[in-house]
């Protein structure tokens, strides 16, 4: 097989390497939480941050709007994407909108400590926004699997490269070297072994109670040294 002819594939090829993969757990694992909060996908990541970088990037955001009490790791991004960070003094429950410009027709959301059936629709309902939830499935969050994030969007294009922007720009279940990749991916992607994980413990998360997480369970992260004279820090 020479260069030219081993970029692409044959249908017996494709559906004998199919059989071969156990990504289908990954995509069911993604259905399955998106139809809980009510969104129409999902796309499964490492973890919540990388979930939010991805959506940061794919819409080529320039601006985020951080509270003073969150997780280090959010506003962190501003330095990595060379963006400007604004911090905001509000109290805030479940989630909090990261972007703030009136002239687009999305909203990118941390979303780490939601959990709620139908809380998708609800915010999007709310916001008039076409919503990007980012939630956690981190250890100390409502469905715990050690690490792992989702993406919900009721958006399909973008839903389709946020995926393959996580896959290190490869569309899942075909192995990469039989795929003519047009995206830059970030290897942000789930293992299908945390995907298992989630789908045992989905059921038990769903029918308990989640915890309430308050203002209080984060520092003011705006004052610790990291943040301090930081030129992408808006003032």
């Amino acid at each position: 097989m020479n260069e030219n002819t081993r970029l692409f594939i044959t249908k017996e090829k494709a559906i004998s390497m199919l059989k071969k993969q156990d990504f289908t757990v990954v995509t069911e694992f993604e259905n399955k939480v998106a139809e809980f909060f009510g969104a129409k996908y999902g796309v499964a990541v490492d973890s919540c941050t990388h979930g939010i970088e991805l959506c940061l990037r794919y819409f080529d955001v320039k601006e985020i709007f951080i509270p003073k009490r969150t997780y280090i790791s959010v506003p962190m991004l501003a330095h990595k994407l060379n963006i400007k960070l604004h911090w905001e003094d509000y109290r805030w429950q479940d989630l909090y909108r990261i972007t703030a410009d009136a002239d687009v027709d999305y909203a990118i959301y941390d979303a780490a400590t939601l959990w709620g059936k139908n809380y998708y629709n609800l915010c999007n309902k709310l916001d008039g926004y076409n919503c990007f939830l980012n939630i956690s499935f981190q250890y100390q969050k409502h469905l715990n699997l050690g690490r792992g994030g989702m993406i919900l969007t009721n958006d399909k294009e973008a839903a389709i490269q946020l995926k393959k922007m996580s896959y290190d720009g490869r569309l899942p279940n075909i192995p990469w070297r039989y795929q003519d990749i047009d995206t830059i991916g970030y290897h942000y992607y789930m293992t299908p072994e945390t995907a298992k994980l989630g789908l045992d413990k989905l059921q038990e998360a769903i029918e308990t109670k989640p915890r309430q997480w308050t203002i209080e369970d984060w520092p003011d992260i705006s004052k610790m040294k990291v943040f301090k004279n930081k030129s992408h820090v808006a003032t």
